[in-house]
């Protein structure tokens, strides 16, 4: 597999780097993470002008049977986050080995939707386009985010009043400023919840702040909801090992 630091230019570096924007959705991880990138070659358009690129990503994933949903979700999301590199005029972005392959490949390359990907086909059940299963994980990663903020503080000694007062503008050049604070708050403005400086740093899927009261059962289930994330990719990156185990060998070969 061509993995980020083999990519030796400048524009197959700014391909790598726009992959890694696509997150698993279930698993709140960027497919570059994942190993979920096959393959991805860069090379001029011969049919575009000068400095015109074509991008080829294969992407495959832990099992032959994921949900299709899912999986379309990444490989629409791959093929807008390249087009949309400055200078990429074509790209391909194919799944393999997955049972629904021909459906997903087919209808991002048309830009056909999931719902009329599905249309007619024996996987067909499609009942919606998939903004609101994006948004459904994106809460659950805000949620879990939650926990990999406050657990810092909770473990410093902050107790439920201080943590229900806490505002994100207020973590600012702490112990608490990092890469998950940055990355809760770019979760939570995806969705609509409060992601300003003045923000609680706990709140409901809602958006309401959560009281005094609440803080102690609000943080189990976050807790809850990290490990559950946490837990699954784990386990899927054991299955994405198994799986391509021959192909990775006799790469190394």
């Amino acid at each position: 597999m061509t993995a980020g630091p083999a990519l030796d230019t400048v524009d197959r570096q700014a391909v790598w780097s726009a992959l890694g924007t696509v997150l698993d959705p279930e698993l709140d991880e960027p497919i570059t993470d994942l190993d979920f990138v096959e393959t991805c070659t860069v090379s001029p358009d011969p049919d575009g002008a000068a400095g015109d690129t074509v991008v080829t990503v294969g992407l495959r994933l832990p099992t032959f049977f994921c949900a299709p949903n899912f999986s379309f979700l990444m490989v629409a999301d791959a093929y807008d986050a390249v087009t949309a590199i400055p200078g990429v005029s074509r790209a391909q972005v194919t799944l393999a080995d997955h049972h629904a392959a021909d459906e997903i490949n087919d209808g991002v390359a048309a830009h056909a939707g999931f719902v009329k990907s599905f249309e007619g086909s024996i996987n067909g059940r499609a009942a919606s386009e998939l903004d609101e299963l994006r948004r459904t994980f994106l809460s659950k990663a805000a949620l879990a985010g939650q926990d990999r903020v406050a657990r810092p503080l909770v473990e410093a000694g902050a107790g439920p009043e201080e943590l229900a007062g806490t505002t994100l503008g207020e973590l600012a050049g702490t112990d608490a400023d990092t890469d998950e604070l940055a990355r809760l708050r770019h979760r939570r403005s995806i969705i609509g919840l409060p992601a300003a400086d003045d923000s609680p740093l706990l709140v409901h899927p809602d958006g309401a702040r959560v009281t005094v009261e609440q803080v102690p059962l609000h943080l189990r289930r976050a807790r809850l909801q990290r490990v559950g994330i946490e837990t699954n990719g784990e386990y899927c990156k054991s299955l994405l090992q198994v799986r391509y185990a021959d192909k990775a060998a006799a790469a190394a070969q």
